[in-house]
């Protein structure tokens, strides 16, 4: 599966910074910040706070479209400056086989704030309500928790925090079983560890392969 071009987004009248974020969807991608976030991220790089990685996911006829709006709408999220993006991946669906391959992406957060599980669970509240602002409708059928979806924003990685809250478990429960969150935190950071364990160690456990910017698993 290819999609079109990701054109950049430039609102008028903004001297905007542009973040340029490597990727296969047919060349470079762009991520223009608005003069809010500018002002709200840069508080966030001055305070030095917390690193977080963010997964974004989307398996929608018009899914470089719906990751673009889902990088904006972070973006645009008090305290969040983007630091950096991995490409994006074609991957496998896993855990319902019948639908469409995703496009998966991982961003690097610097959030504004301190390294706790109640910031950590706002954060996931907000990137909720964006999930929805950008039209996603979760199915109340168990047998579809893996199946397509508009748009879907995890939580990898919240600074060094191991919870089991119900509402925002961290790391990832699955983040360990996933080479497409792996291979892209790897593109980020090779040298990053999860609960202790090097990325590559725990994506070199898993059955995987890769074919240019496709995840086979």
């Amino acid at each position: 599966m290819a999609c079109q071009p990701c054109q950049p987004h430039k609102p008028e009248g903004l001297a905007a910074p542009v973040i340029r974020i490597s990727g296969p969807c047919h060349g470079a991608l762009f991520l223009t910040l608005t003069q809010k976030t500018m002002n709200d991220t840069t508080q966030a790089k001055d305070t030095n706070g917390i690193r977080v990685f963010v997964g974004l996911g989307s398996n929608s006829t018009d899914a470089c479209l719906m990751l673009e709006r889902a990088r904006e709408g972070l973006a645009d999220l008090p305290g969040v400056l983007i630091r950096a993006a991995s490409p994006i991946y074609v991957t496998e669906p896993q855990g319902y086989a019948d639908q469409p391959w995703f496009h998966n992406q991982v961003l690097e957060l610097n959030l504004a704030g301190e390294e706790s599980i109640e910031n950590a669970k706002s954060l996931m509240a907000a990137m909720l309500n964006l999930e929805a602002a950008l039209g996603r409708v979760r199915s109340p059928d168990p047998a579809l928790r893996f199946g397509p979806r508009k748009i879907d924003l995890d939580i990898l990685l919240f600074g060094k925090i191991a919870s089991n809250d119900p509402f925002c478990t961290l790391p990832h429960p699955r983040l360990n079983l996933r080479a497409f969150w792996l291979v892209p935190l790897g593109d980020l950071d090779p040298d990053l560890e999860i609960l202790g364990e090097n990325v590559q160690i725990l994506l070199g456990r898993l059955d995987w392969h890769a074919e240019s910017n496709k995840i086979y698993q």
